[in-house]
């Protein structure tokens, strides 16, 4: 038998009233709550079996009760054991204690004297907060020689109360003790019988609840520190279910389970170094930390199925170990602390970047205060936002350049990134015995500020202001609009308002607070370089606004509130939601629009308005809600006029004048005779135009296009893929148009990225406008039609389905009496222009 316990009932002299709470000292300033009922009988704590009082005990004289009450033992107790053990571990408490008062620690409970059978004999006292602690327990004062009868458990991975959401952040809570503390005494002695153990009471009020004897040649509390060991599942049919495995340890800890990559991270990917890896979803292999006495077994289970036990000690020591579905392998191969720097390698000064480290199993070591995996790898929408950024399988912590923490020894698979401007770095370094020191150098491509083109992310939530700064200069991002919102009854980023821009140091970098202002039919504003709120910020009940809530305004009165004060109005993720976009470009309210994804829809929509005549920059932005999304990895580059100082409003007022284009991972050059992006040129009559157009990036580029009127007019492709395209050619104009340049993979289809939308890599430029007439006159009479039947959806919305407030009980913001004319007005304002523009192109309507 390893642990054996030693039946006390026949001395028991005290049930479980001891617990009571009029038994008890108790100020409300307690760690736990009081035991509503000790546990009694058969129990197991820490993996070790217990017995108090006996096996059906009904909770009547289960413990050896000490103290000056008649009830209780005030005298020396002597149990007979007679038995060899190499270590005993009682189950006990104190039940009075002047802690709370200012009473000194250490005070003596008891003596516990080890009688061996050859007379001799071993006394120990038995002191508060060394071998005994308090029941309850005042918080933060734990003993230091003996544990809770709870062990640290993880919390409940997938659900839990709604008070627990910000501790199921940290996986872990510790425990803390129901009713009794385990102390263990190690026999110096284990060849002799011990014969008995005398209990001396010294008048504090305590119990004993249990003694065991260990029989093993361990110390039976886990403290060793964990270390990794890779599961991998030999029955192929649940190895490729979804993951769900969980993994115990009864004389131990385990961590989560997680999976690891299905091949080495080298392998995966490679030419999307820094940019993350595909993902394992499936349950093999994986990967658990654990630390355990030797006798501890170990469970891996998917769901409520059993895979697999092993005994640890035999994993210890083979290292690998085949148990049942289950092949377990520990992959410890040392560790040390390390300091590292990643460097800029031309200048040799540190620079912001975000890195990732692991094994080459795959097993990922974060620097210190960063995460691996982000939130147990669950989705992050507002949580544990900031700081982290998953892409696939790898998670990236942000750093200014410099970090430290545990590397393991041996190969290290190092992957770095700063942003589209420097060459990513995915490589091999070894860690040596005692090394403490890393050295990581970035090279810098091209230097886009150089050229007067500065980057920015039009769309970004959740983060801090501070946040922001750090996760731009670590992404090379010169500008982060951080957008305050409304969700439902939820309102984000409601203390970063300032009504102006959050310098760096060098000006390089700028985060400024604003909002998008969100109504869930009508559409979504970004209202960017905001000086005073617009409210309300959502509107129209949910999915944007209160349950509930009264539809108070629309995107036009609050794009007029916002150019009022000089702000940017940027139609977000276009086209959706989709009432009133119409509306705003046809009065010229709209100031650009903006691309998150890749995809077909967003393309045409943009397309169809640009075909209508209307002359609307692209801007970049990745609505970032969560760490599945870097900073910028959609991104507006706005070129600058020549010699122009980068603040963010000139970057603002380039922005308006269309001199951008979206980068997913490629940069664009592209010009019409010579003229930037953005500019208007004039072909009077009709004639050829000298179009030139480069794309460059560190990932494969297959295909580079020139877009004109939506429809491709000239392209360059490189078969296998290539790090940079060129066209030059000559086209001819007959009418007005509009042209960009437009960078994606074979056929203009998008690798995705690893991010949580797989947006494609890609770029596209706003357009170049070419007209051959006095003014420059596009339109398509579809496209307008189209526009007008949106206004009518609109105005539908409005009259028939949306709520409204009882007009004899409101005053609504604009202090108008007719609210409905109010909200109606902008639409109608759209249509009369969009008839006006149908009648000057000799459309009838």
């Amino acid at each position: 038998m390893e642990y054996e316990p030693i039946p006390l009932a026949a001395h028991g002299n005290a049930g479980v009233e001891l617990y009571h709470p009029d038994n008890l000292e108790y100020d409300g300033t307690y760690l736990q709550p009081l035991p509503e009922h000790p546990p009694v009988g058969s129990q197991t704590f820490h993996g070790l079996p217990f017995l108090i009082g006996d096996e059906e005990s009904s909770g009547q004289n289960c413990f050896l009760g000490f103290g000056r009450d008649d009830k209780l033992y005030s005298q020396a107790l002597n149990i007979p054991i007679r038995r060899q053990a190499r270590h005993v571990i009682f189950a006990h408490a104190v039940l009075e204690t002047d802690l709370w008062r200012g009473g000194p620690v250490g005070e003596s409970v008891a003596t516990y004297v080890f009688q061996y059978g050859d007379g001799s004999s071993a006394p120990v006292p038995i002191r508060e907060r060394f071998e005994i602690g308090n029941i309850p327990l005042p918080w933060g004062q734990f003993p230091f020689l003996s544990v809770p009868d709870r062990e640290d458990y993880l919390e409940d991975r997938y659900q839990g109360a709604w008070d627990y959401a910000g501790f199921r952040q940290t996986e872990v809570t510790k425990g803390v003790p129901y009713a009794y503390y385990l102390w263990v005494w190690t026999n110096p002695y284990p060849e002799r019988v011990l014969s008995a153990i005398e209990i001396v009471p010294a008048g504090r009020k305590f119990v004993l609840a249990a003694i065991t004897l260990g029989h093993l040649d361990e110390f039976p509390l886990a403290r060793n520190t964990r270390v990794p060991v890779k599961i991998t599942i030999e029955d192929d049919a649940i190895a490729a279910l979804p993951f769900r495995l969980d993994v115990e340890v009864d004389r131990g800890v385990a961590t989560y389970a997680y999976p690891l990559p299905k091949a080495p991270l080298d392998q995966l990917a490679p030419d999307m170094k820094g940019f993350g890896a595909p993902a394992n979803e499936s349950n093999s292999p994986a990967y658990t930390q654990i630390a355990a006495v030797p006798s501890a077994t170990v469970t891996v289970k998917h769901e409520d199925k059993r895979l697999g036990q092993a005994r640890w000690g035999e994993l210890e020591k083979k290292g690998i170990v085949k148990a049942d579905a289950v092949r377990l392998e520990v992959i410890d191969s040392g560790k040390n602390w390390v300091q590292v720097s990643v460097v800029d390698a031309d200048s040799g000064q540190t620079i912001p970047c975000r890195v990732a480290f692991h094994s080459p199993e795959g097993v990922p070591y974060p620097p210190h205060g960063h995460h691996a995996p982000v939130y147990s790898n669950q989705p992050t929408w507002n949580v544990d936002i900031g700081g982290d950024v998953t892409l696939g399988q790898i998670a990236y912590a942000y750093i200014d350049g410099t970090c430290q923490g545990w590397l393991p020894r041996g190969r290290v698979l190092v992957d770095v990134a700063r942003g589209y401007e420097y060459e990513p770095l995915r490589t091999w370094v070894d860690i040596e015995p005692g090394q403490q020191r890393l050295e990581l150098k970035l090279k810098r491509w091209i230097d886009m500020n150089s050229e007067g083109y500065f980057s920015g992310d039009t769309h970004v939530h959740f983060l801090s202001a501070q946040g922001s700064m750090t996760e731009a200069q670590a992404e090379d991002l010169n500008v982060v609009n951080l957008l305050q919102s409304q969700w439902g009854h939820l309102f984000t980023n409601t203390e970063e308002f300032t009504g102006g821009p959050h310098l760096s140091a060098d000006n390089q970098t700028i985060v400024y607070v604003s909002h998008e202002n969100r109504q869930h039919m009508l559409g979504h504003l970004s209202l960017l370089g905001l000086k005073t709120p617009v409210m309300p910020w959502a509107s129209g009940g949910p999915g944007e606004a209160e349950l509930g809530g009264g539809l108070d305004i629309t995107l036009s009165h609050w794009a007029d509130a916002a150019h009022a004060q000089g702000a940017t109005v940027i139609l977000p993720h276009l086209p959706t939601p989709n009432a009133e976009s119409a509306a705003l470009v046809a009065t010229g309210r709209a100031d650009a629009v903006e691309m998150l994804d890749f995809l077909t829809f967003e393309h045409l929509e943009y397309y169809r308005y640009l075909n209508g005549g209307y002359r609307l920059p692209l801007v970049g932005g990745t609505d970032k809600m969560s760490n599945e999304t870097p900073v910028g990895l959609y991104r507006t580059y706005v070129q600058l006029p020549r010699d122009e100082e980068f603040t963010y409003d000139s970057w603002q007022q380039a922005l308006k004048a269309g001199r951008t284009f979206l980068s997913g991972g490629a940069l664009l050059w592209f010009s019409v005779e010579g003229q930037p992006i953005g500019s208007e040129i004039k072909v009077k009559g009709g004639g050829t135009v000298e179009i030139e157009a480069t794309a460059r990036s560190i990932f494969p580029l297959h295909t580079l296009q020139i877009v004109g009127a939506g429809d491709v007019v000239a392209e360059t492709a490189s078969e296998a893929g290539a790090r940079e395209l060129r066209l030059h050619t000559h086209l001819k104009v007959e009418r007005d148009t509009w042209l960009a340049a437009r960078c994606a993979g074979p056929g203009y289809t998008a690798r995705p990225h690893y991010d949580h939308r797989e947006r494609g890599i890609m770029a596209h430029s706003s357009p170049i406008y070419i007209t051959c007439s006095d003014q420059y006159a596009v339109f398509d009479p579809a496209s307008a039609q189209y526009m007008l039947t949106l206004i009518e959806g609109g105005l539908s919305y409005i009259r028939h389905r949306s709520p409204q407030h009882p007009a004899e009980k409101t005053t609504w913001h604009h202090g108008l009496s007719d609210h409905i004319a109010y909200l109606e007005a902008p639409f109608h304002e759209a249509a009369e222009a969009l008839h006006r523009r149908m009648h000057q192109f000799g459309i009838p309507h």
